[in-house]
C-alpha cells in the first residue's frame, strides 16, 4: 500500500493511477482514505514541466547538430545560382548573338541594357532578387573572364564578403563530383 499511500496524501489522484488500481483488482471508490478526493482527469504541473523541459533539450541539441549545415547549403545555394546565372548568360547571347559586357554586367538580364552596344532582341530572362548571393551580395560578371577567356566569369565573394582574398565561389570551379 505504499504507493496508494503516496496517492492518498498528495490529494490529487490522477485517472491514469485509478485505472492502474482498479486493473488489478483494487476497490478504489470504497477505500476509505480515498473517499471525498478529487478525481481528475489532467496533468500535473510537473509532468508539463517534465515533457516541456525534454522538448527543449530535443530541440536545443537538434538546432546545435544542423547549425553546421547551414553554411553548406548557401555554398550550394552559390554553385547552384551561377549555373542558372550562366544558362540565362548564355540565353542571352544567343538572342543577341553577344555577352553582355562587363559594364552591362548582369543587370543586362533583368532590364534592357542602355550601355552601348543595345541588345537587338532583348528579353528580362531574370527578376532582380536572382542577382543576389544568401549572404546579400551581388554576384559579380566580367567578360571576357580571366579564368574563362573565350567567354565570362561569375562569381560570389562568399561568407567573407567583397573585402575578403579567399572564400570566393565562380563558375571555373569544378566540384568534387565533376572531377
Amino acid at each position: 500500500m505504499g504507493s496508494l499511500g503516496l496517492l492518498v496524501r498528495t490529494g490529487r489522484i490522477n485517472l491514469f493511477a485509478v485505472n492502474i488500481l482498479q486493473q488489478s483488482g483494487f476497490d478504489v471508490r470504497n477505500h476509505p482514505g480515498l473517499a471525498g478526493r478529487r478525481w481528475t482527469a489532467g496533468y500535473t504541473l510537473i509532468e508539463i514541466m517534465l515533457v516541456l523541459s525534454i522538448i527543449a533539450v530535443l530541440l536545443g541539441s537538434g538546432i546545435y547538430y544542423l547549425s553546421g549545415n547551414v553554411a553548406v547549403a548557401k555554398e550550394t545555394r552559390v554553385q547552384s545560382d551561377l549555373g542558372a546565372l550562366g544558362t540565362q548568360v548564355r540565353t542571352y547571347q544567343m538572342q543577341n548573338l553577344k555577352y553582355p559586357t562587363t559594364e552591362q554586367g548582369l543587370q543586362a538580364l533583368v532590364s534592357k541594357p542602355t550601355i552601348p552596344p543595345t541588345p537587338p532582341n532583348w528579353l528580362q530572362l531574370l527578376k532582380p532578387e536572382a542577382l543576389i548571393d544568401p549572404w546579400g551580395n551581388p554576384y559579380q560578371y566580367i567578360c571576357p573572364g580571366k579564368h574563362n577567356p573565350g567567354s565570362f566569369d561569375l562569381w560570389s565573394w562568399g561568407a567573407n564578403g567583397p573585402n575578403a582574398s579567399e572564400g570566393l565561389i565562380g563558375n571555373w570551379q569544378k566540384s568534387a563530383s565533376n572531377s
